[in-house]
């Protein structure tokens, strides 16, 4: 018999949450199979099958916090699930040759399941106080309406589903002469409509890491606008000829990212980390793609995106994202970082000010393009593709004046896009 541990996932990963279990106990798997789901505040990893065997055990419950290193399950060894199965079949052999009814012998393995699936067992996945509430009220798991984000069901759930049930079949007959003098039995059933939804490992990481941010760097946001012309008629004019040879479409965050690579050299500081008493200058460009993946806000890097063309830049950002909202994206598609770019404009925000994403001292916000008009000179006006942009930085080494020109830099990078093939 071997142990299901928790393999270590990185020096900042300690714990985890059992997302799902893909096998119950009793079920035969091969080596390589996936057997549960672990949740961490970065990625979802699979936890394969290190031999063949049986799931004998499963040790921590899905919804449960594990941390590195800890026995979550047991698996016999040997591939068909050990002396269990071949006991049974000199039995089924002799009854094969006693009676005509031996084709039913193959019947009696599926026994146990089938006791234990009489009421709660389902496809959903569900907490053992919930099956236990479901079995003792005769309530099927595939009728429960769960309020976690992935669909597991819990007790409350199974409560509210029972009080739903209940409800419909008692007001009739006392309905008009009850309602009045009875608030207090009736106060359960008809209160404002609620629904509580359990956080994901991944969305309270989120929720706590954004609040420290704002509580121990000295965020300030500074804004610009960018006269996007240039860029769109690039764009229009190249992108047929790009995509033919690249196989990728020419896209705004090539442009951004050349951009604040060409700002970040002039002022290093942007580029940096505070560590104690000390200021961190890397002298690479890392840069952070913000991407909003279903359980939250991730942020994939591009390495060396300094030394990427255009083409290298969008192949690695769709890579990336595709990745995200798969939940495929490795540790290695995480850690480290620079900068960051942000990019509101793709939901339609015209206005932002973006979190810092500690310990980096900088990132950048886009937004969505709209036409305003502008004045040309005195007398002329013309309506411009214009963007808002926004960069949140540290006070504390990054001073007003430098924050400002680093994003007229940008600015006047993005509105002269040739510049961007000299700056790179």
């Amino acid at each position: 018999m071997s142990e299901i541990k928790v393999p270590a996932m990185g020096e900042s990963i300690t714990e985890g949450t059992v997302s799902r279990w893909m096998v119950k106990e009793g079920d035969t798997v091969n080596q390589g199979d996936v057997l549960l789901e672990l949740e961490t505040d970065k990625v979802n990893i699979e936890i394969s099958a290190e031999e063949s065997g049986v799931l004998e055990k499963i040790i921590r419950q899905e919804g449960e916090t594990v941390e590195i290193g800890e026995t979550i399950g047991t698996l016999s060894a040997g591939a068909g699930g050990g002396s269990g199965a071949p006991a049974s079949q000199p039995a089924a052999t002799e009854q094969k040759q006693a009676s005509v009814s031996a084709p039913e012998a193959p019947t009696p393995p599926p026994a146990p399941v089938a006791v234990v699936a009489d009421s709660s067992d389902s496809s959903k996945t569900a907490s053992p106080s919930a099956r236990k509430l479901a079995r003792e009220r005769g309530i099927e798991l595939d009728q429960v309406q769960s309020k976690d984000p992935i669909g597991r069901v819990y007790q409350d759930d199974v409560k509210s589903h029972s009080t739903q049930a209940a409800a419909p079949s008692a007001p009739p007959a006392k309905a008009p002469a009850a309602s009045p003098s009875a608030p207090a039995a009736g106060s359960s059933t008809y209160t404002k409509p609620v629904e509580r939804q359990r956080m994901s490992r991944r969305r309270a990481t989120i929720a706590k890491r954004l609040v420290e941010a704002q509580q121990t760097a000295a965020m300030l946001t500074t804004f610009n606008e960018v006269d996007m012309t240039a860029i769109m008629d690039v764009r229009k004019r190249r992108k047929d000829k790009f995509k033919e040879k690249h196989e990728i479409n020419l896209g705004f965050m090539s442009f951004f990212t050349k951009a604040v690579v060409g700002a970040l050299k002039k002022f290093p500081t942007i580029n940096a980390e505070i560590d104690g008493e000390d200021v961190v200058l890397k002298k690479y460009y890392d840069i952070g793609i913000a991407v909003s993946a279903k359980e939250g806000l991730v942020v994939p890097v591009v390495r060396d995106a300094d030394r990427l063309g255009f083409a290298e830049i969008e192949k690695s950002i769709a890579d990336l994202a595709s990745k995200a909202r798969s939940n495929t994206l490795a540790l290695s598609d995480l850690q480290g970082g620079t900068f960051t770019i942000t990019n509101g404009g793709t939901f339609g925000s015209l206005l932002s000010t973006p979190i810092l994403n500690t310990p980096q001292v900088g990132i950048l916000g886009m937004h969505k393009i709209q036409l305003r008009p502008v004045a040309i000179d005195a007398e002329r006006m013309e309506n411009r593709p214009m963007m808002y942009i926004a960069l949140s930085y540290d006070h504390r080494i990054i001073d007003g004046s430098e924050a400002v020109r680093f994003l007229v830099t940008v600015k006047e990078l993005l509105e002269d896009p040739e510049s961007l093939l000299i700056e790179g």
